[in-house]
């Protein structure tokens, strides 16, 4: 048999969810990869395929068997091996026929716990044909699947139901049954152009078999066909195609062989949003809408089928009748909608719960102006523009148009404050209170709009920890880590100098719920806030800092001072950052721990340094390049220059270094001793006035 041989296994089953096909089709190609590593099979490429009809993975020489297995097994301890007379116990016998030798084969193993009896032997791998199956079958039950299906009157459970299975290794079928079916060479092709069933003579085949077949397995592939598709259309009608990523990957998930096709709607729905025509084109129909140079809409669309017509013109006025009445429905909305104004809306939100025991939105709309008229004049920001937006800022969910488009909320609430002659920072605010919705996603770019988002935010944290529905685990039903993140992002990418603590103090005043402990509840707010600062930062996300830039002790250095300002924070963090990179930094940082052990033991207050007290030339020495430094040290403190006051403190290694070297602290008299601790309080202080610097990787325990 040859030494390696390509493999292929292809699930066959009913049109998968399109949103989840490439994270299925990630994780098949990972857990197979995994367990084949485990079983300590070779093989130079694995590569996956995706379609709405198939999962599929090919692995390019894969060893044909495991290498030679090395076995350990260990028995029972001597002491109870054997009898009196020296005969093996029942274990003992059981033992070795469990290993296929006799009790004299045994070895014999000497742990720390005593000496057992031992089996050692190399034996054969299996043959990978063996074990294929039952890793195809670990993957696929390893797949991420919220909710499996069973059909038929088996129990088999999978995505969709499966249809077909291909398990070829080289030329030769891998008999064993995968998702209640024995696998074959035969795959099926597209579902009209070729339904019939195909043969695979070997594994190395698959893709080019399909494509001749009317499926293009591979999806980058196909997604890129559909991009150059809708390109290509889009310029025959002189626009270019607007292609989003997500759409573009569901759009790909929904075809094997992809067909463009333009369409058209009337001119007269160009008087709409744009955003209401993309939500149909894209969200509803799932087509590309169409751009002209200028950056307008036109009246077109790119629709992508999954079959080559005979008659395309049939096909391209399929969809333009099914766009119809959608659109019509958007334009009937919208002149519903804007008849009356964002106001006279306000009093039907009294009757809109928005969460059981967190009152109406209009009691919540209350709350919210309240936080954003106060964090708007502390930020120097119009204080009555932020009252007004926050009052209105959800006044469109209870328009036609939001109701049939939940997306749109707070853009329809921008276009409708407009025609109502609000002042345009309060429009645009509405809009921009949901920024950022997603990790990446852009800032408010108003001062009102940030004033508004902080604030909607802060109260839906207060709210729902009042109700005690804090995130656990994985479960964030109301997306809390998220807000947190969003309000985080804002206040340091922003530099939004506000006091949170006292921001979510307040947010917690104004719930409606009785609250045993505010202040407890909001210190636990904002702990929940800097525990989602801490993942932020050490995944690289902040601004200024690389990936890996920022350590986990280096966080919690600057944690433990208690900074209300994440603009604060922020900037104590890259001066710990540029701190630690200096050739200093490691033995002040070792100093720094020695010091707070020290005074963690010390027993008395100590007062202030009396340099009357000295006794060497060391103690001198570090007074003065203490005392020198702490000159600069105030100004670069009151610019929040921390980068520069703590590369300041490195010039203090040498008299650090030079005082440990020399003096002992704890001396027997009590004068020089509280004096000496008087000093290194003095010393630590510099330091405590950025961060704890004890908590740094290099400082030793003791």
């Amino acid at each position: 048999m040859a030494k390696t041989a390509d493999f292929l296994v292809e699930i066959g089953t009913e049109e998968l969810p399109p949103k989840a096909l490439r994270v299925l089709e990630g994780s098949f190609a990972e857990q197979l990869q995994a367990g084949l590593k485990a079983a300590g099979l070779g093989f130079t490429a694995l590569h996956s395929f995706a379609t709405p009809r198939r999962l599929a993975v090919s692995v390019k020489n894969l060893d044909c068997e495991q290498p030679r297995q090395r076995v350990e097994k260990r028995g029972p301890p001597l002491s109870v091996a054997f009898d009196a007379e020296g005969q093996a116990s029942r274990a003992t016998q059981a033992f070795a026929e469990s290993c296929g030798v006799s009790v004299e084969e045994l070895g014999r193993i000497e742990t720390p716990k005593g000496a057992w009896l031992h089996y050692s032997a190399e034996v054969p791998g299996q043959p990978a044909g063996e074990l294929l199956p039952g890793l195809v079958n670990a993957a696929l039950a390893a797949l991420p699947i919220p909710r499996r299906m069973r059909w038929g009157d088996g129990d088999t459970e999978f995505v969709r139901p499966v249809h077909w299975v291909v398990m070829l290794l080289g030329t030769e079928i891998v008999p064993g049954a995968i998702l209640g079916l024995s696998p074959s060479r035969h795959t099926r092709g597209h579902r009209f152009h070729a339904p019939g069933s195909i043969e695979l003579r070997n594994a190395a085949d698959y893709a080019s078999v399909l494509a001749e077949n009317k499926v293009i397995a591979d999806f980058a592939t196909r997604r890129e066909r559909v991009r150059e598709l809708a390109d290509a259309a889009a310029k025959s009608v002189g626009g270019q195609a607007m292609i989003e990523a997500e759409l573009l990957d569901e759009v790909t998930a929904l075809v094997e062989w992809p067909v463009a096709l333009t369409g058209r709607f009337d001119d007269g729905f160009l008087r709409l949003p744009e955003e209401v025509l993309i939500a149909v084109l894209q969200g509803h129909q799932r087509y590309f809408p169409v751009r002209n140079a200028e950056g307008r809409l036109l009246a077109h669309f790119i629709a992508t089928a999954n079959i080559e017509s005979r008659d395309p013109s049939q096909v391209r006025q399929g969809n333009e009748r099914v766009i119809l009445p959608r659109l019509s429905d958007a334009a009937f909305f919208w002149d519903q909608d804007i008849k009356a104004s964002l106001e006279s809306r306000l009093e039907r939100l009294d009757s809109v719960v928005f969460q059981k025991g967190l009152g109406s939105l209009r009691e919540r709309s209350t709350r919210v102006a309240r936080l954003a008229s106060g964090v708007a004049g502390k930020l120097g920001s119009p204080v009555a523009q932020a009252e007004r937006a926050a009052l209105l800022a959800k006044a469109d969910l209870l328009t036609q148009m939001v109701g049939e488009f939940p997306e749109l909320q707070g853009r329809m609430g921008y276009h409708y404050a407009k025609l109502d002659g609000e002042a345009a920072e309060v429009a645009v605010a509405i809009e921009e209170q949901y920024l950022p919705r997603h990790a990446g996603d852009r800032l408010p770019g108003s001062a009102t709009g940030r004033a508004l988002s902080v604030a909607d935010r802060a109260d839906t944290l207060a709210g729902v920890f009042a109700l005690g529905k804090r995130p656990s685990g994985a479960k964030d039903p109301f997306g809390l880590r998220r807000t947190a993140l969003g309000l985080l992002r804002i206040l340091v990418e922003d530099r939004l100098d506000l006091d949170l603590p006292a921001l979510l103090d307040e947010a917690v005043s104004l719930q409606p719920l009785k609250i045993k402990d505010p202040a407890a509840l909001a210190s636990e707010l904002f702990e929940f806030i800097m525990d989602r600062a801490r993942a932020w930062y050490l995944d690289g996300q902040a601004p200024g800092l690389a990936a890996g830039a920022i350590t986990a002790e280096m966080f919690e250095a600057v944690r433990s001072r208690r900074t209300r300002s994440l603009v604060d924070f922020h900037a104590r963090l890259l001066g710990v950052c540029a701190f630690m990179r200096l050739p200093e930094a490691e033995s002040l940082a070792v100093a720094n721990k020695r010091i707070a052990n020290i005074l963690r033991s010390a027993t008395v207050d100590v007062g202030q340094v009396d340099p009357a007290l000295f006794s060497s030339s060391e103690e001198s020495a570090l007074h003065e390049a203490v005392e020198q430094a702490a000159t600069a040290h105030g100004r670069h403190l009151g610019r929040r220059d921390y980068q520069q006051a703590l590369c300041a403190l490195a010039a203090l290694r040498a008299p650090v270094d030079d005082y440990f070297k020399a003096v002992m602290v704890m001396a027997e008299d009590a004068a020089v001793r509280n004096n000496r601790l008087a000093q290194l309080r003095r010393l630590q202080q510099l330091f405590l006035d950025v961060a704890d610097l004890s908590c740094l990787t290099g400082a030793p325990n003791g």
